[in-house]
């Protein structure tokens, strides 16, 4: 190429003239062609492979070649085009031309590394919209490759402007290898966080997680290299170090969710003064009022108590309502007494996890045993209140 440009240029200027022009026209020649791939690659190539991608079947291949991804690769074609050319133009080895490899190698690598960025974040963008992101924290990984990438071309990019390798610069930053952890503490920490959590799947996108040292309680919006973002039921967000959960403990409620069923727990206080054994007449009337169905009385048994038939009845009433998962635990028992009455504890598990959901299927079995109690001749144990002081006769404190 120079020696085409050089007599085109003799053939119009002096030898003196043509000596001055010939090494920056030959540039310019070089820089053009470069211009003219990048022009071919970003108006030609680049909408052909698009079109080509959109006619496929498969989505994988709109999703990885994105327009992002062929622009960086568009930007790396000149480049590459003026490396080839510029040393087999110029031989001479000026100084120079020495400076102008070097910044062209320079771009070279900022477009690899530009380039595969693109990639990275297109092949999380398509796992993400498949929801396979979900399963592992891929935020985290995405943003500890890039941070890699980056890392390996700052050695890179200095190792060809000081004109040494890269092992020795390696070398010479593992001497200060303590000043770099401690400058990069935070990322570091986070970087190892992020790797265990998502190794051992302790944490995704979408899940609730209550963490108490943060005063976070919430859903997790985001998971990045160094923070994980919780939106709380309040709507304010929640800032956590992704170390912090490693460190200290904090609760999920995502494999609840995944079960099928939430766990209800609760116990009301029977008075102790209302327990007592039941007349045959009142068993009847429990009996006629549906309420021993499906319970089998123990024949050798000569009495029956109030709260045994109040526990199985509610028991069975559990085991047969819609709102229960019937294939976790349901169970009626008495807890240890105490001094506000005898604790009768429901435990069995909603068959609908979520919080509004939930917590309407709790409301309604409970108001179905607050209701029922007075029908077994049962009393809820209750403390008294001014209210109650103040309608006291003196017959009632004798």
């Amino acid at each position: 190429m120079e020696k085409i440009i050089s007599d085109i240029l003799n053939s119009l200027f002096a030898p003196e003239v043509v000596n001055k022009l010939l090494f920056p026209t030959t540039l310019l020649a070089i820089f053009v062609l470069a211009l003219i791939a990048y022009v071919v690659c970003r108006r030609l190539i680049m909408p052909l492979i698009l079109n080509l991608t959109k006619r496929t079947h498969t989505d994988w291949d709109d999703d990885l070649l994105t327009q992002k991804v062929l622009s960086a690769g568009s930007q790396l074609a000149p480049a590459l085009l003026f490396s080839a050319i510029l040393p087999k133009t110029f031989t001479d080895g000026s100084s120079l031309q020495t400076w102008i490899t070097k910044a062209t190698e320079l771009y070279i690598l900022i477009a690899i590394i530009n380039l595969l960025n693109q990639v990275l974040q297109a092949f999380f963008d398509a796992l993400d919209k498949r929801n396979s992101g979900k399963v592992h924290t891929l935020r985290g990984v995405l943003q500890m490759l890039k941070l890699f990438f980056i890392i390996i071309g700052v050695i890179i990019g200095i190792s060809i402007l000081i004109g040494k390798s890269p092992l020795a610069i390696i070398a010479a930053l593992g001497a200060s290898a303590a000043v770099l952890m401690l400058i990069f503490q935070d990322t570091i920490l986070g970087l190892v966080a992020g790797v265990q959590l998502t190794v051992n799947e302790m944490l995704k996108k979408g899940d609730w997680i209550v963490v108490p040292k943060a005063n976070a309680n919430g859903e997790v919006i985001e998971i990045s290299l160094t923070t994980v973002k919780v939106r709380n039921w309040d709507n304010s967000v929640t800032t956590v170090p992704p170390y912090t959960l490693i460190k200290e403990s904090f609760q999920n409620f995502s494999p609840m969710q995944d079960s099928g069923g939430r766990r209800i727990s609760r116990s009301i206080y029977i008075d102790f003064n209302s327990i007592r054994f039941l007349s045959d007449q009142e068993i009847t009337e429990l009996r006629d009022k549906q309420y021993l169905t499906g319970i089998v009385f123990n024949e050798n048994d000569v009495k029956t108590a109030n709260i045994e038939l109040l526990s199985r009845h509610l028991e069975y009433y559990l085991s047969h309502n819609s709102d229960v998962n019937k294939e976790m635990m349901v169970m009626v028992r008495q807890l240890q007494p105490t001094p506000q009455g005898l604790p009768l504890e429901l435990y069995f598990f909603s068959s609908d996890t979520q919080w509004k959901n939930y917590e309407h299927i709790q409301s309604r079995i409970f108001d179905y045993v607050y209701a029922v109690v007075k029908d077994f001749h049962l009393s809820i144990y209750q403390a008294p209140s001014g209210n109650d002081f103040k309608h006291l006769t003196p017959a009632d404190v004798k």
